[in-house]
């Protein structure tokens, strides 16, 4: 039998936690090894300086909101400046001693972009993850050549453009490259790797893909660093985000969220906590975050719902 002390030699890395309390066996085959340490805690977010895109409403003001619960100070980008000053004011009273920084920017402007960032390092001297969040769906369910050729301007120049230069200010006015640390953390779709099964998506889903295969050279090119770069995917997200889609057309909404439950904004921000908050060492690379009855981009249960109600007629029965 291998002796505890050459599968620590193995892994020099648990060799060096100290204060972790809980022990656990691990079993490789027909080896049980008995005082195996678990790995340390995930960090803390506390004083991390985060910018978020998009952080007005949705799935950015819920990350947003979800980190100013670890006391991160949090950098506010959107392009309404009324929302974004209302909801910095809600954070403000929730969290007395919150730090939070705003700007009306819109991502598809480059040089505004960049200077709002290059204007609020002076004040926090360097920027620590980027949620590269500024995102829309417009014209559905136009098919492609039915669209307006401003919508297709419109997209592509939020979610591609808007994303990769996002990523290129805080590499630079931000000093992710200067420091070599950090984290870029690009909200993506699951319709980046399937193909939707309605209309109207031809130029979303395709700015979507561009946006993985981006997070992926992105990630291989900062090699050398320790900088992460990942890749968050919801599903179906109840937001302002699906109304836009479908024109704020009630009937298209209500037809496609039909049967199911869908994933609500905090939902997701959970999972960008959990990936932002791993240790150096780890990176969570890309996570799905689904509906349970959205089984793919193809297939939905729409009879989640009706069972759902069932199964709490059942629990408040017994």
């Amino acid at each position: 039998m291998i002796q505890t002390n050459d599968c620590l030699r193995q892994y020099p890395y648990e060799q060096r936690i100290s204060n972790v309390p809980t022990q656990v066996k691990l079993y490789f085959g027909q080896f049980i090894h008995s005082t195996f340490i678990l790995l340390p805690p995930t960090m803390s977010l506390k004083d991390q300086t985060v910018l978020i895109t998009g952080a007005s409403m949705g799935i950015g003001a819920a990350i947003a909101r979800r980190l100013a619960a670890e006391n991160a100070t949090l950098i506010l980008f959107a392009r309404s400046g009324d929302k974004l000053k209302a909801f910095s004011d809600e954070l403000k009273a929730e969290h007395k001693d919150l730090k939070i920084f705003l700007s009306v920017v819109d991502v598809q402007d480059h040089t505004s972009l960049s200077t709002a960032i290059a204007n609020i390092v002076q004040k926090v001297s360097h920027i620590d993850i980027l949620i590269n969040n500024a995102g829309l769906a417009i014209g559905a369910p136009s098919r492609f050549p039915d669209l307006e050729i401003q919508d297709i301007i419109t997209m592509t120049s939020t979610n591609i453009n808007g994303y990769m230069f996002a990523a290129y200010a805080v590499l630079n006015e931000g000093k992710m490259k200067e420091r070599g640390k950090g984290t870029i953390l690009n909200v993506t779709s699951t319709t980046g790797l399937e193909v939707p099964p309605f209309p109207g998506e031809a130029v979303y889903h395709a700015s979507k893909a561009c946006q993985e295969a981006f997070t992926n050279v992105l990630r291989t090119e900062l090699v050398g660093t320790d900088i992460k770069v990942l890749a968050l995917r919801p599903g179906v997200v109840a937001t302002n985000f699906h109304e836009q889609r479908v024109r704020y057309d009630k009937q298209s909404y209500d037809t496609f969220m039909s049967g199911f439950e869908p994933l609500v904004a905090p939902d997701v921000a959970e999972a960008a906590a959990f990936m932002l908050s791993q240790k150096d060492r780890v990176s969570v690379k890309a996570l799905d975050v689904v509906p349970t009855a959205q089984r793919s981009l193809q297939v939905f249960d729409r009879e989640w719902n009706s069972r759902d109600k069932t199964r709490n007629e059942e629990t408040m029965g017994n």
